[in-house]
């Protein structure tokens, strides 16, 4: 029996009863991040390779949009439950839904061969993802005073975007060599998070409900709060939490979470389809549309320059003091760049590296708005009741899931030209020597025009003499005799003689463009379906953005109505008036 209750502590017991310090609480920090990143490195792989899902299934955009809203909504209520966290500790919920994410990635999803099972793993995968969604922030919060909150939130936020950044790496490096099998990418992220449920297992640790129901301002405040816990009783630890729904359901912490959910719609979106926005939207110099290789490296300076801005900003957050004008300056930033990003839509010519820079700054400034808050949000679930942060967290999950889902069940109402690129693109990209130069077929509809209507109107003419050697097709532009008497044998007499009634508009518009226009009339029904997508796309796309940037404005009013300074110096004397009542407490 003794044996079974030490296997039972070892899997399932994991708190502490005291603030761990220095080392030792990086390290309880530093597995909380890490079990995050992988959690999202998983739930983000299926982003990296969009285009080879839609192509292997046969999926429609619509279908794909449609298994994120499940997700989503299956996330939103898993994070419900996730609140009881608060009573029963957060430790188990990472590390158990480490192993079981591990298992959907590595056997799961490998094993789905339609559609409907991909979508029901993905959506399981959603319930995990909602239910940790609340957990880590929970346990980095345990383990932040305030002042260096904005850092600490700064950190765990980097979890979900250096989890997509993750993605953007593996798959970019990768793809080229896999090919095809883009479930590697799913084992790949399996593996990774068995690997963190053993760190996580082993020394993952909550503190005990004595310690982390209590608020801690600064560091100072360790040795009296761990003073406090040990004089708690069991009834007061239970009656902190009890009825946390009725303390926690209130219309300010309510109106922060839904006006930081419309700010982040345009980050859903990042981490949800920039991967398929890129490759349909963007062209090389040869004219081809960007791989999804190239769309990976894209989202690489994306999601970099997203972690290096979370940091910086949680850094200055503290320093200062004060989250509401880092709120404000971030949101304003953020919309001067949406409209710089979306214009970029409607030139599909636009340079790798401009949209790389671009990338980069737009995800820097959302990242000055979203650390200060994450903290802000925390201190005022704190204001409330420090023994109900998770259920503050619990809500503030459940509603961002709710309005991302149901944003996204409108998404292929204004984007429906995805399918249609997506499922073409081999007749897109496919490329053809025209006057020793290559360009894409498409490329060539547009520009020969002339020459589309022309073989269009003598296709059948056109088809018997591309059929013919390369050196007579050549000769037959100068007209010279041993190319025309070669012709004339093969053609037979009706046909060179229509051939030589055409002789000028022939070898100006269709000799030259031969192949090109033989694909065009072999393959014309595909390539319709794509052009016309193709030309709709880019308005489609902009429509789109422009709902997030309605988000981003209807987010600043809400600022101002969260707790907190906006000056730094009077910030600072709120700090100096804590540290003097703790000074007389200790004294």
């Amino acid at each position: 029996m003794s044996q079974v209750n030490a296997v039972q502590r070892f899997a399932f017991v994991h708190e502490i009863d005291e603030y761990p310090r220095g080392a030792r609480r990086w390290r309880y920090l530093g597995l909380s991040v890490a079990a995050t990143i992988g959690l999202y490195y998983a739930y983000y792989v299926q982003t990296g390779v969009t285009p080879q899902i839609l192509q292997s299934f046969h999926m429609s955009f619509s279908y794909y949009v449609g298994i994120v809203i499940v997700s989503n909504l299956i996330g939103a209520f898993a994070s419900l439950p996730a609140g009881k966290t608060d009573k029963l500790g957060r430790a188990n919920v990472v590390i158990y839904g480490l192993l079981l994410v591990a298992a959907i990635m590595a056997f799961g999803v490998p094993a789905a061969h339609s559609e409907f099972t991909f979508a029901l793993v993905i959506c399981i995968l959603g319930f995990v993802e909602g239910a940790i969604l609340v957990a880590t922030p929970a346990l980095v919060r345990d383990y932040s005073p305030q002042m260096g909150r904005a850092v600490a939130m700064g950190f765990w936020t980097i979890g979900p975007v250096a989890g997509s950044l993750v993605v953007s790496v593996v798959a970019a490096n990768t793809l080229p060599t896999s090919g095809a099998n883009w479930q590697g990418q799913f084992i790949t992220a399996g593996w990774a998070c068995l690997g963190l449920f053993v760190l996580s297992l082993l020394f993952l640790k909550d503190l005990s409900p004595r310690l982390r129901d209590q608020i801690m301002v600064s560091s100072r405040d360790r040795d009296l709060l761990e003073a406090k816990a040990r004089g708690l009783s069991e009834s007061e630890v239970e009656a902190a939490t009890r009825s946390p729904w009725k303390q926690i359901f209130k219309p300010d912490l309510f109106r922060s979470a839904f006006g930081i959910s419309l700010f982040l719609l345009i980050y859903f979106v990042a981490s949800g389809f920039f991967t398929i926005y890129y490759a349909v939207s963007f062209k090389n110099p040869d004219g081809t549309v960007f791989t999804t290789t190239q769309a990976n490296h894209l989202n690489q300076w994306w999601w970099g320059a997203n972690c290096i801005g979370l940091i910086v900003a949680g850094v200055i957050s503290d320093k200062l003091r004060v989250r509401k004008p880092l709120m404000l300056l971030g949101t304003l930033g953020s919309m001067g760049m949406m409209v710089l990003f979306l214009s970029k839509a409607s030139n599909p010519h636009t340079s790798f590296n401009s949209l790389a820079l671009i990338g980069a700054l737009f995800a820097s400034t959302i990242s000055l708005a979203y650390a200060p808050w994450m903290a802000g949000y925390t201190e005022e679930v704190e204001a409330k009741n420090p023994a109900l942060v998770a259920t503050g967290l619990s809500l503030w999950g459940w509603v961002i899931r709710m309005v991302v889902g149901i944003s996204f069940f409108f998404m292929p109402m204004v984007i429906t030209s995805v399918s249609p690129v997506v499922d073409n693109l081999p007749y897109v990209n496919h490329l053809v020597l025209v006057k020793g130069q290559k360009m894409t077929v498409a490329d060539f509809a547009v520009k020969h025009a002339d020459s589309v209507a022309f073989a269009r109107k003598h296709q059948a003419l056109l088809n018997k003499v591309s059929a013919l050697p390369t050196w007579v097709q050549s000769g037959l532009q100068t007209l010279d005799g041993k190319s025309l008497a070669y012709a004339s044998k093969q053609l037979g007499p009706t046909d060179f003689a229509a051939l030589v009634s055409l002789a000028g508009p022939f070898k100006q518009l269709v000799v030259p463009y031969a192949s090109a226009l033989t694909y065009l009339s072999e393959n014309q029904s595909h390539l319709n379906t794509a052009l016309d997508a193709v030309a709709k796309s880019p308005a489609q796309w902009q429509r789109w953005f422009w709902i997030d940037f309605a988000g981003m404005v209807a987010f600043i009013p809400l600022i101002f109505m969260m707790k907190g300074r906006w000056s730094p110096k009077k910030a600072a004397a709120d700090l100096a008036a804590h540290e003097a009542r703790l000074a007389a407490l200790l004294s």
